[in-house]
């Protein structure tokens, strides 16, 4: 035809590409099926192994809560039952309480009870229980400072009882301060008396908590006994704030004893141990503070 204008490269052009376009399009749209499918059956995959994790998980817990539970009530009951066993029997129950449950009981009375028990024994063995009472507990101690030294700050003190025949009124160990969550204490120790028999220093702990304010801060003194079966998880002194702080008895000799002073967030204190509902409060308040600064940022 006569009007037909002669088509130039352009024409051309679009003419093989139009094809190719076609076959583009629909490689791109089967490879993003492909992709896509790849990537929700990994998205899939990853989100079974974390249900079955998870539910694995959950009935380990159960298993050994069920089994804890079993172990907790064989044990109690050798203890209330009326028939009389033998303190190596009484001595490996208090053992196996202990070790699995620490960090939940104030064992403390039960040790005590046992010391007395054995104390009065005729048993010719009775020393070698002593020991493994002492070695259990000052094991326990050590287990439970490790955990709240790693979340607080601690001291290490040496009592001389050379020196503290020599003031029959106690005497003051050195200060220190230190700083758990951006709040800082002083802490005082003095030391009023020593029981060699029982292994226990009778110590009046003084906790100061600087202010901005012109009174100097907030002053709170407590007076008490520490041996080796008051463990630092379960006894210690409540602070402001939902903090603690705690004295173990870590060495005792003829001459000396060396304690740790140690000062922890409340959250590592033992299982028993709740915090009061203003102090969740404050927690909540503090949390949402903490994470409107990071959005100011």
């Amino acid at each position: 035809m006569a009007n037909d204008k002669p088509k130039d490269r352009w024409d051309k052009a679009g003419v093989i590409l139009q094809p190719v376009g076609g076959l583009l399009t629909a490689l791109a749209v089967a490879a993003l099926g492909f992709f896509g499918s790849q990537y929700l059956e990994r998205r899939q995959a990853v989100e079974t192994n974390i249900r079955l994790y998870s539910e694995l998980m959950s009935k380990r817990e159960e298993a050994e809560s069920a089994l804890r539970k079993d172990m907790f009530k064989s044990i109690i009951d050798s203890f209330l039952s009326p028939k009389s066993e033998g303190l190596e029997e009484k001595v490996l129950n208090l053992e196996l309480l202990a070790y699995n449950f620490h960090e939940s009981l104030n064992l403390k009375p039960l040790f005590a009870h046992m010391r007395k028990q054995i104390a009065s024994s005729p048993n010719q063995d009775k020393q070698e229980y002593m020991d493994r009472l002492d070695k259990v507990a000052r094991e326990i101690t050590r287990k439970q400072m490790l955990v709240l030294e790693g979340a607080g700050k601690k001291f290490d003190r040496t009592i001389d009882f050379e020196t503290l025949g020599q003031n029959p009124g106690g005497y003051l160990l050195e200060s220190a301060s230190l700083t758990v969550d951006k709040i800082q204490r002083d802490f005082k120790i003095f030391v009023l008396e020593a029981n060699p028999e029982k292994k226990e220093i009778k110590v009046r702990l003084e906790i100061r908590t600087p202010t901005e304010t012109s009174d100097g801060g907030d002053t709170k003194a407590v007076e008490f006994w520490i041996g080796f079966f008051d463990f630092p998880m379960i006894d210690h002194t409540r602070l402001s704030q939902d903090q603690r702080c705690a004295i173990a008895l870590t060495a005792f000799g003829a001459s000396s004893a060396d304690i740790t002073m140690v000062y922890f967030p409340g959250s590592y204190a033992s299982l028993k141990e709740k915090p009061y509902f203003q102090e969740v409060i404050q927690n909540l308040l503090k949390t949402n503070a903490l994470m409107e600064e990071k959005r100011g940022k």
